[in-house]
Order: C-alpha cells, then structure tokens, then sequence
C-alpha cells in the first residue's frame, strides 16, 4: 500500500498524540508518551486509523513521521503499539532498534500513564 501524500501529520505533545488529516479531517493516530526523565524516548503505545481511511498508508505515514520526528530530536523510539513494531521491523534502515533495557523501562513507565490503555 503507498503512502498517501495527501496526507498532513500535526504533533501535539501535550496530549501526547501524532494525528494524521486528510481533508481537514483527523484519519489516524498514533498516542505516545515521552518517557522520563524527558527526553529519554518516544514511546507509540497505539496506532489508530478511522475505518473509512484504511488502505491508504496512513498508519505507515503515522509510523514513519514517528520515527523522523525522533531522529531529529537525537532520542530513540520504543514501539509498544504492536503495528509501529511490525513497521520498524519492516524498515530497519528508518527505525533503529531500541536497547532492552530502554524497553523494559518504557515498559514500567506506561504503568504509569493509564489514560494510554
């Protein structure tokens, strides 16, 4: 599937979300957290796509943007979100393995951000 061009990534990183628009109309999310101390990583805990936007590549733009917006702030990404790890185990070259350890404590941390589950 490729990724749809069209489509316009925003950050809030307050609230914690990566959101997709297509049209002026939210399509995706990925939610995520910044683990402590800040900035340890960037930790995607989910990866949602409207119904009505599947297909599109949106979810792979989410990821990918993900992983750029690391890269430029110099911090490692966890991806807990099951999707975000398929991605990143299908692109290598764009998503650096984060160290176990690093994960194990992402990991303990998302106990602590209940509003993420």
């Amino acid at each position: 599937m490729a990724e749809n061009a069209a489509v316009e990534i925003s950050d809030d990183r307050e609230r914690g979300s990566l959101t997709a628009h297509e049209d002026g109309k939210a399509a995706g999310t990925i939610a995520y957290f910044v683990m402590e101390p800040a900035p340890g990583a960037l930790v995607a805990v989910h990866t949602v796509v409207r119904p009505e936007h599947e297909g599109k590549g949106i979810a792979g733009a989410l990821v990918r943007e993900f992983y750029a917006i690391a890269a430029r702030e110099g911090v490692p990404v966890v991806p807990l979100c099951p999707y975000a790890a398929k991605w990143a185990q299908r692109h290598p070259e764009e998503a650096p393995e984060a160290p176990e350890e690093l994960v194990r404590e992402a990991e303990r941390q998302l106990r602590n951000h209940p509003e993420l589950f």
